[in-house]
């Protein structure tokens, strides 16, 4: 179980930082949408530079990240977008810094590495949430707005249960109920980890994966990379976000292929990744997932305040 972070309080600050890639970005907008929200805007310079598919220099995304934890006047960080470039910091990255400062680190995609590298290494909650150009500034529907800051101002704690839109139904594809730790995220990029020292520590997790633009075969792929490393066998239940792109039927037959002969639950459909909308998760945290009932609750607080 990982340790809560401190909420994010009222009239806070919050940091946009880019450890991934590149996005236009209107400050004046930006600054606005915050404001409007009740908290001050800190954007770190990275936000503003590109090299090539990189928002920035490896020096400078990192340490805009090592500066946005270290400042104790940011109480929550968001990510400008995914891409690709976190795992060009992993190596350099400085744990007893984040591990001394910890706060509500959000984002999806490419950030799953650092989601991984902090759960392993820090061992503090972050959030598997939205990015701030694409789907805040996005105006991507509700409750992707909603299902972010009921977590991060601790709204909901222990024994609440994470609400799924009734518009989206969700699947069951191997019924159950399992406890453990909600960790992983993008699936490219837990494969894309393996064999280093980021790698996800599947040991008794509840397995959270999504993924976007990958076909149905290269979706088999990962989960076969991931079964041959022994990761599926180790895990107590799957969490399936949204997988885009790939048709609906072949992603369950796949699913049921890959995880019924393991016989743990597994729940497919949730909102969360590459989709609106895209609904907050905890990285790290305990969680209950009941797949034939259809229901993730939290088992321990993810922010104190």
């Amino acid at each position: 179980m990982s340790v809560a972070v401190p909420a994010l309080r009222s009239e806070g600050t919050i940091a946009l930082i880019a450890p991934a890639g590149p996005a236009d970005l209107d400050a004046e907008q930006a600054d606005q949408w915050v404001r409007n929200r009740g908290y001050n805007l800190r954007i770190f310079p990275g936000v503003f530079e590109r090299e090539g598919y990189l928002a920035g220099s490896d020096d400078t995304r990192l340490n805009d990240l090592h500066a946005a934890f270290a400042d104790p006047e940011i109480d929550a960080i968001f990510c400008l977008r995914g891409g690709y470039g976190t795992p060009r910091l992993l190596d350099r990255l400085d744990f007893d810094l984040l591990r001394a400062n910890p706060k509500p680190f959000v984002g999806y995609s490419d950030l799953t590495a650092v989601h991984l590298a902090i759960s392993r290494y820090a061992g503090f909650v972050t959030f598997h949430g939205p990015m701030f150009k694409v789907d805040l500034l996005g105006d991507k529907l509700q409750p992707t707005e909603s299902s972010l800051f009921s977590l991060l101002r601790g709204q909901l704690g222990a024994g609440s249960e994470l609400a799924h839109p009734v518009a989206y139904p969700l699947t069951t594809i191997a019924p159950g109920i399992a406890c453990g730790r909600l960790l992983g995220g993008n699936l490219s990029m837990i494969a894309a980890v393996m064999g280093t020292p980021y790698e996800i520590d599947a040991e008794g997790i509840i397995l959270l994966i999504e993924d976007v633009n990958e076909p149905i075969y290269r979706i088999d792929r990962l989960l076969t990379h991931l079964r041959l490393a022994g990761k599926l066998a180790q895990v107590a239940g799957v969490l399936v976000g949204d997988v885009a792109g790939v048709d609906s039927a072949a992603l369950e037959r796949l699913l049921k292929q890959t995880f019924e002969p393991l016989c743990i639950p597994v729940l497919a459909g949730w909102r969360s990744g590459h989709c609106d909308p895209n609904l907050t998760l905890p990285i790290g945290a305990l969680v209950r997932l009941d797949a034939e009932e259809q229901r993730v609750v939290l088992e321990q607080d993810v922010v104190f305040k």
